[in-house]
């Protein structure tokens, strides 16, 4: 044995070849933490020194190759002052630059997933070899970061620099075809047969029949490009990604600009350019808050997991009400291979559950995601059905009918004297109490709400919906059937509007007062875009419909009278009694028109102005600073008030229904995270400003106590 860790062992195998493998002991994957870059630099330092030895092939025990590093740890470790992250970069990096100098031939066999700084390793050996399984990526600039363990440097000099921006600002994972293609990797073989093909190509090496040194050379020296491709390569690139990633996502151009100007230097040179431009940008905003939000994912994840011993199989699943919504539902459990029966009262409401996913399924055929012979076996995974012939076999029922009480009533307490005992009942319902549904049922603790976002296909968010006698195992089942669904579930107490739409009335609340107030709801709605949400509150208004809008807001008024009950006539109120609803009426806010392509889009109809007239009780000008202010306080309160209301359970959750949910700009990290960016001390002055505004705007008493104790939500 050369060396021996815990993470990391060298061994010498046939013909004085070294193996050094990756098995992260106590882990399920390989990833570089502290102590696995520690025995990296130990194991190269025993491989320099080692005798007798004619090359090296790097593997890995577990099934994957190496996640990429260990991000749990970059919270602290970019948290530090900006020179201590380039010189922990540049340490690391020597280790990867040692073993691209052995004085032998090296290969990587690349076994499974190889991401981020595990792609790394392996463009620190002179060749690759991937099996058919595995696949590999550069996707840090998700992170508000680029690749640091010396990606900018390698990837461009080995298939290319307008391939590596591409693999580098595009965040995808490669599959073996795909990165043999691109001259990533120098052989895909099968799984069985992945270490003898790189101990075979370390021997040819040694042979003369490939010339690792010419390789070796060309990573290491600068980019062959002259001044002028150069400049085209990466001054085109940085216009195209600038457009694709947006004002708010720097990292994506910050790495073209690395590599543009580390295009001719040498690797260790170009290696500090790398460390400078990386530190430079883990310590924005944006990478704290994306960072932040792939650990909150994670915390899902793992909650999710926990909940997996309680939970039963759903092999059979129904939906009663076909419909938009209905059909959404089926498509999406058909899609992920869960058999579903579509239920509904009437043919017509088969026929559009029916021509809803049939239309989404076409979607995916026409854009080559899936074959025709595919499509037809999710179609036929979706049973049509006017009767309750089959319940007796089914897991797991989705309520979708219509949005009222004493309907909602009728169906489940029929429903529930259909099906088995066992069987799971859940409603989606956006607003009514999943308790007062619960009341005249017969098996209450078999109930829950499962409420569904729209379009089903697109939105990742599902809100699973506690009752006070849901069972765990009700929960455990139904997190289970939403992550089957390839759905993200967030469990939720029972209350008006549950988690989501609960904070999304008081924004809406803000956008009221705001009109009121006389500012003009189009200027409202490009501040807010520009602030990063996907649409702003008059044109969401519109989307979501403004009858569902009034019904919603009526529901919060009743559970939140002193914070979300209006006394007189509001805007939502003006397009509601107007017949205006918005998309679905072509008239709301904006009037909407089919383009060429036939989608709707959004235009100005100036005599929405005069409508609302009569509802602005003064004309006041306002800052874009005071627009958002004024946006943003209720909606970050109320997401407090939810959390210390034991609505959710943890911050991560909050915050990640809201992105998942009604798409809080991601580059903000979610409301709470939103809060501690600028401290609550800080948020809490904020809101005093507009005190005059009422319960909306008031902090809670939990808040004032974090202002004065320095305290965060995220620690």
């Amino acid at each position: 044995m050369i060396y021996e860790g815990k993470a990391i062992t060298v061994k010498e195998i046939e013909g004085s070849i070294a193996q050094l493998n990756f098995d992260l002991d106590g882990e399920s994957v390989n990833k570089f933490n502290r102590l696995t870059i520690e025995e990296l630099r130990a194991a190269t330092d025993k491989l320099k020194s080692a005798k007798g030895i004619k090359g090296l092939i790097v593997t890995s025990t577990k099934d994957c190759f190496i996640v990429g590093a260990d991000i749990t740890e970059f919270t602290d470790l970019f948290a530090g002052p900006e020179e201590e992250l380039i010189a922990s970069n540049l340490a690391a990096n020597s280790v990867f630059s040692d073993i691209e100098d052995l004085p032998f031939p090296t290969v990587t066999a690349i076994n499974g997933i190889a991401l981020g700084g595990g792609f790394e390793m392996c463009l620190s050996t002179d060749y690759r070899v991937m099996s058919t399984k595995a696949k590999v990526g550069l996707p840090e600039v998700k992170l508000g970061i680029f690749p640091g363990f010396g990606g900018t440097v390698r990837l461009p000099r080995l298939i290319g620099a307008d391939n590596a921006i591409e693999w580098i600002c595009g965040t995808k994972e490669y599959k073996p075809e795909a990165a043999l293609k691109f001259g990533a990797v120098d052989a895909v073989v099968e799984p069985e047969a992945l270490v003898d093909a790189a101990i075979d190509l370390v021997k040819q090496a040694n042979n003369g029949k490939v010339d690792y040194k010419a390789r070796r050379e060309e990573k290491t020296s600068k980019l062959k490009l002259n001044p002028l491709e150069s400049m085209m390569v990466f001054e085109t690139s940085k216009g195209f990604v600038a457009g694709q990633a947006g004002p708010h996502y720097p990292a994506p151009v910050e790495a073209i600009k690395v590599m543009q100007k580390h295009a001719g230097m040498s690797r260790d040179k170009a290696i500090e350019v790398e460390a400078k431009g990386f530190a430079k940008m883990a310590k924005t905003s944006v990478s704290a808050s994306l960072i932040g939000l792939f650990l909150n994912d994670q915390e899902l994840k793992k909650k999710a997991k926990d909940l997996e011993p309680k939970a039963s199989d759903v092999k059979l699943a129904a939906v009663l009400g076909a419909g938009i919504m209905g059909g959404g539902v089926a498509y999406q459990s058909a899609l992920k291979g869960t058999p579903i029966i579509m239920k509904d009262i009437a043919q017509a409401g088969i026929d559009l559950g029916l021509s809803e996913a049939k239309k989404l399924l076409t979607k995916r055929v026409d854009k080559k995601r899936m074959t025709a012979a595919k499509m037809a076996d999710v179609l036929n995974n979706i049973t049509p059905a006017l009767s309750y012939g089959d319940f007796k076999n089914v897991d797991l029922v989705v309520e979708a009918v219509v949005e009222n009480p004493k309907v909602k009533d009728i169906v489940l307490c029929e429903v529930e004297d259909q099906v088995r005992e066992d069987t799971i009942l859940t409603t989606n319902t956006s607003t009514i109490s999943v308790n007062l549904l619960a009341k005249n049922l017969k098996r209450p603790e078999n109930f829950c709400g499962m409420h569904f976002f729209n379009p089903v296909n697109m939105m990742p968010l599902v809100e699973v919906i506690r009752g006070e006698k849901t069972s765990e195992e009700t929960i455990a089942t139904t997190v289970a059937y939403a992550k089957a669904m390839g759905k993200t579930p967030v469990v939720v107490n029972d209350c008006p509007g549950f988690l989501v739409n609960r904070v999304l009335f008081p924004y809406f609340g803000g956008f009221i007062g705001l009109v009121r107030d006389g500012a003009d709801y189009q200027r409202v709605d490009k501040i807010m875009e520009k602030f990063g949400w996907p649409m702003g509150p008059a044109y969401l208004l519109d989307v979501v419909g403004m009858d569902t809008g009034k019904h919603a807001g009526d529901v919060m008024a009743d559970g939140f009278p002193d914070r979300m009950k209006y006394d007189s006539a509001t805007a939502i109120d003006v397009m509601f009694e107007a017949g205006r609803y918005g998309q679905k009426t072509d008239k709301g806010f904006y009037q909407y028109e089919l383009d060429r392509k036939g989608k709707q889009k959004k235009v100005v109809d100036e005599s929405v102005y005069d409508m609302l007239k009569p509802i602005v009780e003064k004309q006041q000008e306002f800052t874009d600073e005071q627009i958002i202010e004024r946006m943003m306080v209720p909606l970050c309160i109320e997401t407090v008030r939810c959390l210390e209301d034991g609505i959710v359970e943890t911050p991560a959750e909050a915050d990640m229904g809201l992105i998942f949910g009604i798409g809080f700009p991601p580059f903000h990290g979610g409301a709470l995270r939103y809060i501690d960016a600028m401290g609550v001390d800080k948020f809490c002055e904020i809101a005093d400003k507009y005190a005059d505004l009422g319960a909306l705007y008031q902090p809670t008493e939990g808040m004032r106590e974090m202002a004065k104790a320095g305290k965060k939500y995220f620690g």
